[in-house]
């Protein structure tokens, strides 16, 4: 039972360190997600070194192992308080200025494209009355399926496509200077367009679906790490903070949880604000594991921005919750970049990472070399 106990303490403590190395290796990241799991798996050993005899006393090995553990929870559990109510939100609730003019019903919906589900998917999705859909895994398939949402939703812009890497927006506003663009590899597209609200009020959207760390590459001999979704996130959060005071919309799954170090930096580079701060984890993958299960399908938004509702849908037969966020958009924002000068290193370094990873896998992007990252103009570098 010791030896369990040490066991157990060493492995909560090895999981809570590897996240802090600079690495992009996926058994690096993917210590990133399971912040609450960890925590509570480090009550176990603190239990057990509390009250197993033998152990000696509280000035030696009993100590030692009490103290190791209190800090995995205590470090562990100060990523997630943030998505409590213990802290105030980011994005405010509406106010009496609001109208229906400038709200805008957005609904994110991961289809799992080996999902068969089709029927009760649509049905899913007609009852929420999206204004703005963004249909994820989307193969020709999925595409037929949902063809009756286009009575609602006439407008749309994508790329269908198989192997989990389909990605499509349908809206019932006209997308304005619409595009797919594939900003780091030639096989994850991303959608960069406009909406006008029926306020006359302008929202830029951008869609992703970044590569996730762990998946299996082509050869099923080698997991792909982090550095190709950590450069694409880099890339548009340095594009959301040029956009100046233009309300904008990231959704999407990033693949990544929202208090991992890349998103939290994504966060600080594009000035976007999570509704989930102050309001809950909103766990949304992977459906079928209660006990493990992670917040990666996501709705940012610009300072301005207020939530009328956020909540998880139900997506029958996949493996993921979708997203429903109701927003009044504001008619102009104000991004507050937070970034430092060690952070704008930071992601230098990530997305030229990311290029040679992409490189070197041969998928690399004929876009991915023009992108560059816009330091303002008075932050310096470090020294």
């Amino acid at each position: 039972m010791i030896w369990i106990a040490r066991l157990a303490t060493a492995f909560v403590a090895a999981a809570t360190l590897l996240p802090l190395l600079p690495l992009g290796a996926w058994y690096v990241r993917v210590c990133d997600f399971p912040r609450l799991q960890l925590a509570a798996g480090a009550v176990l050993p603190l239990l057990a070194v509390t009250l197993i005899p033998g152990m000696g006393n509280w000035f030696g090995e009993r100590g030692l192992l009490a103290t190791a553990c209190l800090l995995v929870i205590a470090w562990q559990t100060s990523h997630v308080i943030p998505y409590t109510g213990l802290v105030r939100t980011e994005v405010a609730a509406p106010s009496e200025q609001d109208s229906d003019a400038n709200r805008l019903r957005v609904v994110v919906a991961n289809l799992d494209y080996e999902n068969d589900q089709k029927d009760a998917m649509l049905a899913a999705l007609q009852a929420e009355s999206p204004d703005l859909l963004l249909l994820i895994e989307c193969d020709q398939a999925w595409h037929d399926a949902l063809a009756p949402l286009k009575e609602r939703l006439p407008h749309e812009c994508g790329k269908v496509q198989g192997e989990g890497v389909g990605l499509m927006l349908w809206s019932r506003l006209p997308l304005e200077e619409a595009e797919v663009r594939f900003l780091i590899t030639e096989r994850r597209p991303s959608i960069h367009t406009h909406v006008t609200l029926e306020s006359g009020d302008r929202v830029r959207v951008v869609c992703v679906h970044p590569t996730p760390p762990g998946l299996q590459d082509s050869t099923g001999e080698d997991r792909r790490d982090s550095r190709v979704r950590d450069a694409e996130l880099v890339v548009v959060a340095n594009e959301m903070s040029q956009s100046g005071k233009e309300p904008c919309i990231v959704t999407g799954d990033f693949n990544d949880v929202a208090w991992s170090a890349t998103t939290r930096l994504f966060k600080r580079l594009s000035g976007l604000q999570d509704p989930r701060v102050g309001r809950g984890l909103y766990n949304t993958y992977p459906a079928r594991h209660a006990l493990l299960r992670f917040p990666i399908d996501h709705v940012f938004l610009s300072p301005g921005f207020a939530l009328e509702e956020l909540r998880r849908l139900k997506l029958p037969g996949s493996d993921h919750f979708g997203v429903v966020a109701e927003v009044y958009a504001p008619a102009t924002t104000d991004e507050q970049v937070e970034a430092t000068p060690e952070e704008f290193e930071q992601a230098e370094e990530i997305l030229q990472e990311g290029k040679e990873d992409a490189e070197e896998r041969d998928i690399k992007s004929d876009e991915a070399e023009q992108h560059t990252l816009n330091r303002p103009a008075d932050l310096p570098r470090p020294a």
